[in-house]
């Protein structure tokens, strides 16, 4: 259940600017949304749109080169701009969790599964091994592993998904208050990507924490998501509760998303694109950067200052034409939303 408007958002992101080398080019431009305890975030674009960035920098997990030069992050009412290393670590695998898209590369190969979850219990929350051992047991039960046979085993005895699940039962097992799912089902197969969709969804439910999914994929968002954010060459092009956006698009990028994305629809046979490229960072000009792209882009879309302006409750988009154009939605709104 989401909290109530009164409490504090479980993370608070305003105003993020981030650079990357020496030149201090912008790669993500006043970044700014909420997330409620009990809520789930789709952050979604085209490789290279800034969802990623943006997601490790609220877990301080920015690449050697790339820096937050302007704007504010907050975990509750905990400030996590400027925090050190080591305050960093404090908060990752407690109230910070994290599920990336390779869970081979984020496990030891050379230790068990049980160990590698046992460990941090030990470590981090203090507790006794035996109580340690039953603990991990139990998170390993409840993404739905069987402990019994699992514990024991070492990453490569397990397949992509359980290793997912895995990953899943190390990011709670602090009882996080936020969870960033980093293309995590990116690498699963169809079958499996649902399922630990599902587990996501189910453990958002009962723990009540906050869900962050970054995804190039619309479907994925679609799944599990109230609201979303449409990234496209280092900006939010839009948002709004996902519903909404998925059955009215209202910026030319999102309906080309979904029409990539073709939600639902199992009868098409050709393969929809993008034509074109994103600009690269640094070298944007004026004008909305989508317009080279755009069918509907005029000589102003070219020139003119492009806000990002809300065009009802909870909904905001970065486009001229917003208004004036009558974008398709998705004709298979009840086969995607459950």
């Amino acid at each position: 259940m989401t909290s109530p408007p009164s409490e504090p958002p479980a993370l608070t992101v305003e105003a993020l600017h981030l650079t990357v080398g020496h030149g201090r080019t912008e790669a993500v431009r006043d970044v700014s949304f909420t997330v409620r305890r009990g809520e789930a975030l789709g952050l979604v674009g085209e490789s290279g749109s800034g969802k990623t960035l943006t997601c490790r920098s609220v877990l301080g997990l920015l690449a050697p080169g790339v820096e937050v030069a302007e704007g504010r992050i907050a975990l509750g009412d905990t400030e996590l701009t400027g925090l050190t290393g080591r305050q960093w670590q404090q908060l990752r695998g407690t109230r910070l969790g994290a599920v990336f898209q390779d869970p081979s590369s984020y496990l030891n190969p050379a230790l068990t599964v049980g160990r590698q979850l046992a460990e941090p219990l030990r470590v981090r929350h203090g507790l006794p091994r035996a109580e340690a051992r039953a603990r991990a047991a139990g998170l390993l039960d409840s993404v739905g592993l069987d402990s019994g046979r699992v514990y024991d085993s070492y990453p490569h005895e397990l397949s992509g998904g359980m290793l997912q699940r895995v990953l899943i039962a190390i990011a709670v097992c602090g009882d996080p208050e936020l969870l960033v799912a980093d293309e995590a089902t990116t690498a699963l197969d169809t079958v499996v990507q649902a399922e630990i969709l599902d587990l996501l969804d189910r453990l958002r439910a009962e723990r009540g924490l906050a869900l962050l999914l970054v995804t190039h994929d619309l479907a994925v968002v679609a799944e599990v998501c109230d609201r979303i954010l449409v990234f496209y060459a280092g900006e939010i092009v839009e948002q709004g509760p996902t519903a909404e956006v998925i059955a009215a698009p209202a910026h030319p990028y999102t309906e080309a998303l979904l029409r990539v994305a073709s939600l639902g629809d199992r009868t098409r046979r050709e393969l929809a694109v993008i034509p074109g490229r994103p600009p690269e960072p640094g070298t944007a000009g004026p004008g909305c950067r989508f317009a080279d792209r755009c069918d509907y882009a005029t000589d102003a879309c070219t020139t003119d200052t492009v806000p990002l302006t809300g065009t009802a409750p909870g909904r905001q988009v970065r486009c001229l034409r917003v208004g004036e154009l009558a974008l398709a939605g998705t004709a298979h709104r009840t086969e995607v939303f459950r």
